[in-house]
């Protein structure tokens, strides 16, 4: 019996160590960390659920959704885990897309994301007609689906009902670089592109209500693009690889080479030079709402390098290419060891646009000052997985 027990320790002892040698050849590999990426962004995750707006959705409450937490997590976190050779969606995972099913089965009954003024109520339909549809259709995307889901179809059924009559949608505006802007109405079309170009299956887009919707997109898309930051336009042309004709040749090109003409010479990007930012200001001097630190803001980021490098292998240019290349090297080399309040995380780095969070105050606690950094480390797992 004892020999039986030293047997069965010395298999489980030498799996583990197997396993744990695995892990280890795989980061040298890799250059990056992936387990420790995917553990942050699960725990960021859970840290949104305990402290996002809670909003009443039929008889129970759900969990707003966030373009600096939620939306790069839904992105990132299925080609992580395929990466990792997991099938299984992680609880996380499990809880955003349920919550999201029951948010778009209470439509017209469920309360606003912000519901203080009428105003605020337009932008809410229209941001999360968005954001759901992108969700759910991301989701169907991670599981292979052959056809949309019942859920997505209807959230695309939404989609297209909040659509505005130019083609975008109404979308929450705080005067906050570079999601809630007037600035992100144009940026909001473009993940609405996103979603519509991951939804699996054909039978929607010969919906008459889909062709004329994808119409007023793509009108919209083109004739405001000339007006947009770069930061805008890079996710104009992240969309373009799941939806066609969104940018003519020409327009790609020129789009790719600024892009590039924007890397620093360390091998990244700065989210700060992906502006001009105006915070949803009508006139000069465009300053933010709180105080920022300049140095931090002029270094380059998780954010801006994983989401350009990223966007760039999407577009269709290969790991090899130089500005690439510096770029995944950048990556590389900046997951980082970091500290905030209780929580010691490996993540990329970026920072609010909006206000200095790095040094405490009210707008630094622990919680909101790796927001930005939330979508840092997705797009880096993103930038890094697709060239790996």
């Amino acid at each position: 019996m004892k020999l039986a027990i030293t047997g069965i320790l010395a298999v489980l002892l030498f799996g583990f160590n197997t396993r744990w040698a695995a892990s280890e050849d795989d980061r040298a590999a890799s250059g990056w960390d992936r387990e420790s990426a995917a553990r942050y962004l699960d725990e960021r995750m859970q840290v949104w659920f305990a402290n996002g707006k809670r909003l009443r959705t039929g008889q129970s409450e759900t969990v707003c959704v966030s373009c600096h937490t939620t939306v790069p997590y839904v992105l990132a976190r299925p080609a992580l885990r395929r990466a990792m050779h997991v099938s299984a969606a992680t609880p996380e995972e499990v809880r955003l897309f349920e919550e999201t099913n029951r948010r778009v089965e209470s439509y017209g009954a469920h309360q606003y994301l912000y519901d203080h003024s009428e105003s605020k109520k337009t932008e809410s339909r229209g941001t999360e007609a968005v954001l759901n549809a992108l969700i759910l259709a991301s989701a169907d995307a991670a599981q292979s689906r052959r056809e949309s889901s019942a859920a997505t179809q209807q959230a695309l059924k939404r989609l297209w009902e909040t659509q505005r009559p130019d083609g975008a949608w109404d979308w929450l505006n705080f005067g906050l670089e570079p999601f809630e802007t007037v600035g992100g109405v144009y940026y909001g079309a473009t993940l609405a592109a996103l979603a519509v170009g991951s939804t699996p299956g054909s039978s929607a887009s010969r919906e008459a209500q889909t062709k004329a919707g994808l119409a007023r997109l793509r009108a919209y898309l083109k004739d405001e693009y000339s007006a947009q930051s770069l930061f805008n336009r890079v996710w104009l042309l992240l969309a373009s690889a799941r939806l066609n004709d969104l940018l003519t040749s020409a327009q790609r090109s020129a789009l790719i080479t600024e892009i590039q003409g924007r890397q620093r010479d360390d091998g990244g990007w700065a989210l700060d030079s992906l502006g001009a930012w105006r915070w949803s200001k009508s006139a000069a001097p465009f300053r933010a709402p709180g105080t920022l630190d300049t140095s931090l803001l002029g270094t380059s980021d998780g954010y801006a390098t994983g989401l350009i490098v990223y966007t760039l292998r999407q577009a269709g240019l290969p790991a090899g290419q130089p500005a690439i290349s510096r770029g995944l090297q950048w990556l590389r080399a900046n997951q980082q060891d970091v500290q905030v309040g209780q929580h010691s995380w490996r993540a990329w780095r970026a920072h609010s646009l909006n206000f200095d969070r790095e040094h405490g105050g009210e707008k630094g606690e622990p919680w909101r000052r790796m927001f930005m950094s939330d979508s840092a480390t997705a797009f880096a797992v993103l930038a890094l997985v697709a060239s790996d």
